[in-house]
């Protein structure tokens, strides 16, 4: 069994659920005035994460050109001051699709030359590598939840399932 193509059939699995949301999301609902997680927020946040922890370490870290610099904090920074940073600058949802792109590309040329079982980079995440994957996995799980959810309730629309990838 090739753990690495499971594991990527995974990630694009929850990429295209992912996708599935934002092209879903309607433009009011996208960035709702004075909300501190707008929708697009929590988008990015999930995705900046994937993008992260698919790195080679802390150390290693080459991220999307197109991040900014606290946008993906859903809340207050582990350090002083803890205060969650300014997002005065919306991602598009075409922007946040094109960083979808982005990872389904970065994922696959990047998963199969993984060592699963090194450990995982991060010292704040004192596990190996195919176990950041999986927790890596469920964070973006989590929030496509957290945002089929919205759609559903406030917009009363439903994204499909994906199996696998």
């Amino acid at each position: 069994m090739d753990v690495s193509k499971t594991v990527a059939s995974q990630f694009h699995a929850a990429l295209s659920m992912m996708e599935q949301t934002v092209s879903s999301c309607p433009e009011e609902l996208w960035n709702v005035p004075g909300q501190a997680n707008p929708f697009w927020r929590v988008a990015y946040h999930a995705l900046f994460y994937v993008d992260l922890y698919m790195q080679p370490s802390e150390d290693e870290m080459t991220l999307w050109e197109n991040a900014r610099d606290g946008y993906q904090f859903l809340g207050p920074t582990p350090w002083p001051p803890h205060e969650q940073p300014q997002a005065d600058q919306p991602y598009s949802p075409e922007e946040i699709l094109a960083y979808i792109e982005h990872l389904r590309s970065f994922v696959a040329r990047t998963l199969p030359t993984v060592e699963l079982s090194a450990p995982s980079g991060f010292h704040w995440l004192p596990f190996d590598k195919l176990e950041l994957q999986i927790y890596n996995i469920r964070h973006l799980q989590q929030h496509v939840g957290d945002l089929s959810t919205i759609l559903l309730t406030q917009a009363d629309r439903e994204i499909d399932w994906v199996s696998m990838g």
